[in-house]
């Protein structure tokens, strides 16, 4: 395994979620559509914290307005986007079987897989053949790769260089570039040998109808953004004309992957939870900057990618923003929050960093971007994306609409200062146009200055300017003569600020964080690797406390159920596992897989003094005390206002030799 991926038992950690449920393939009694999942009741459990949480940080401590949009959006709105025309990726077909196959996955994955071999080559030459076997039968246990099978064949030096430098920059890559290294290195389908064909572009959208007609077409939104950016005026006026501010949303997404694969990672229907903050273009700076400003990140720029390095550079957020690496303070902000975040959840900050998107993999409507990737046994996956999104949806959405989507900021002192300005000719501008004559206008009103000025110098020279209109109700070429409008300079005395807000968007995928958690809060007990644990933090944890009696003697069932009782209505999830058939033991280790961090076990003792243990999962530690104590104390450790270290240094501890 390189070191771009996570090195665990994969092959045990998908068992594991298959028998505890985590999730599982949508319709699985039917034949399977790939890129489906559902989760089941400690899945689902696990991302509504992991959503909870998000809204705590997000939406609450920044005072942000959270709305719910519709998922089917008419296509208009997405054709104004830009959705329909560029939301798109680069696929291939298998030239024999007709497999279909992401390009840019395809040659990262053949590339990788050849970096594997050779790095198994280099190991085994330095082994016996008989090490050397049982190591490649480990790997091969362990995971099937997207590349193929890694088969050890050293390559020459300034091979595994270029590959490695291909590897850093693989998303700044278009459709002929991919073609290219297709050819060059005779990459092919790893899993029939067979040559595919030319990269071609696949759009994303799952297209649909709106009503029985039929003729209102529709997509599923492939994003939740939209719906908040044509609710802005709304928002605006909610929040009193106040800026900056920021709308907030979390829900479903889809998607219409290429080749869905790799679990929760690349999936065709997904959760999403985005924020899109509203900011003077002009005034781009944070009040509280100051708050995230020595945070130190590891930091991918694309200027690094291009020189072919893959290691990233560590410093401050306050440092890459005056140095412009990153390019504003709100969006070095967000950077810092989106890391804040990922920390409390319980991401490794070792297999965490922020990567800047090279131009061509930019979104259509991105002038900078960041994605924070977290490195999984997959490699590096983008979990969260930062987008400066500047005024291009607004502006987009606003143009075709005629709805003013923009921010009235009156001026303290007045702004004087000329500028062309255009007057149309009511008399004939109308009655040449006719129809056209409402797009022509809008043209002309949204034409940027030097536009005016190149239009005004072709009426004054040749006494006529040719305007051909696209995607309106009247296209075509129109010819404006001087009688129809007139271009000059003017005065003006402004006393309010017209502007279209930037938009910073943090966008969180949900599942591909959930996954990702999973994978490093996965492990082994030290003295039995058959008992594998899930050490997640109590405050994501999707149940908090289990709930056990030492044996099904009928005396323990009262007690029980009002440990269970109290600790729900404290907001505790608790879970009682009182099966007859399994040992004590057995009832741990079944709730260690599913990172249940506490257990409280009612025995004998219990009817005696009204006392019960409370066990800490990572460590097996166990204390005992009375139930009201116990109960106030896995409170307070679920709440974070504890830690067990504490609650350790208080009480004494139980000998647990015979029950763990």
């Amino acid at each position: 395994m390189t070191d771009s991926k996570l090195n665990i038992d994969r092959a045990a950690l998908e068992q594991l979620l298959n028998k505890r449920f985590f999730y599982a393939p949508s319709y699985g009694i039917y034949e399977n559509v790939a890129g489906l999942f559902d989760l089941g009741p400690t899945g689902n459990a696990l991302q509504q914290n992991l959503i909870g949480l998000w809204r705590q940080h997000f939406v609450i401590e920044e005072d942000m307005l959270e709305v719910d949009c519709s998922i089917m959006t008419p296509a208009q709105v997405l054709k104004t986007s830009g959705h329909v025309d560029k939301f798109a990726d680069w696929m291939c077909k298998d030239t024999k079987n007709g497999d279909i196959l992401r390009a840019d996955h395809l040659v990262e994955g053949v590339l990788e897989s050849r970096l594997e071999g050779d790095a198994l080559a280099r190991k085994m030459a330095g082994m016996s053949v008989s090490s050397a076997t049982e190591s490649v039968s480990k790997d091969d246990k362990k995971k099937k790769k997207k590349g193929g099978p890694a088969v050890a064949a050293k390559l020459d030096d300034a091979i595994v260089e270029e590959y490695k430098s291909v590897l850093a920059q693989i998303d700044n890559y278009d459709g002929t570039g991919l073609a290219e290294l297709i050819l060059k290195y005779e990459i092919r389908n790893p899993d029939s040998g067979n040559d595919v064909t030319s990269p071609v572009e696949f759009n994303l959208m799952f297209e649909s109808s709106i009503g029985p007609t039929g003729q209102l077409k529709g997509y599923l939104r492939p994003e939740t953004a939209q719906g908040q950016f044509v609710n802005f005026a709304r928002l605006l006026e909610f929040n009193n004309q106040k800026m900056p501010f920021a709308s907030a949303m979390v829900g479903r997404s889809f998607r219409n992957e290429i080749s869905p694969r790799s679990g929760l990672l690349r999936v065709r229907e997904f959760t999403m939870a985005e924020v899109e903050h509203y900011v003077d273009p002009l005034k781009k700076q944070h009040p509280r900057f100051s708050e995230v400003a020595d945070t130190m990140l590891p930091l991918l720029p694309a200027s690094v990618q291009l020189e072919g390095k893959s290691q990233p550079v560590v410093m401050s957020i306050g440092d890459a923003v005056e140095k412009r690496i990153i390019d504003n303070q709100t969006l070095g902000y967000f950077l810092g929050r989106i890391h804040s975040y990922l920390m409390t959840v319980g991401i490794k900050p070792e297999l965490l960093r922020f990567r800047q998107h090279l131009q061509n993999e930019m979104a259509h409507y991105a002038c900078d971007c960041w994605d924070a990737e977290i490195k999984t046994s997959y490699g590096w996956i983008e979990c969260v994306g930062c987008a400066d999104r500047s005024a291009y949806d607004l502006t987009v959405h606003s143009d075709f609409t005629g709805e003013k989507l923009c921010v009235r900021e009156t001026l303290p002192e007045p702004l004087v200062y000329e500028k062309l300005v255009c007057e149309t000719n009511g008399r004939v501008f109308g009655p040449k146009l006719k129809k056209a004559a409402k797009p022509m206008q809008n043209y002309f009103q949204t034409m940027s200055e030097s536009g005016l000025s190149a239009a005004k110098d072709a009426l004054d020279r040749d006494g006529k300017v040719v305007v051909k209109l696209r995607d309106t109700t009247a296209d075509g070429e129109y010819e404006i003569t001087p009688d129809m409008l007139s271009i000059e300079k003017k005065t003006i005395t402004e006393h309010v600020r017209e502007y279209t807000p930037n938009v910073i968007e943090p966008s969180f995928g949900m599942g591909r964080i959930l996954y990702s958690l999973i994978e490093h809060s996965f492990n082994v007990r030290s003295d039995d690797e058959q008992r594998a644990v899930l050490s997640f933090r109590p405050v994501v944890a999707p149940f908090k406390c289990l709930v056990l009696p030492l044996s099904s003697h009928p005396s323990f069932a009262k007690p029980l159920l009002a440990v269970a009782r109290q600790l729900r209505s404290k907001g505790v999830p608790a879970r009682i596992d009182d099966a007859a058939s399994a040992s004590i033991g057995r009832r741990y280790a079944r709730n260690d897989e599913l990172g249940t961090p506490f257990a409280i076990t009612v025995d004998f003792q219990t009817a005696d003094d009204n006392t019960v243990t409370l066990r800490e999962r990572d460590t097996t530690k166990q204390i005992r005390g009375t139930i009201d104590e116990i109960i106030i104390i896995v409170k307070d450790l679920v709440s974070d206002s504890i830690t067990w270290d504490s609650v350790l240094a208080s009480h004494k501890l139980v000998n647990t030799s015979s029950s763990d």
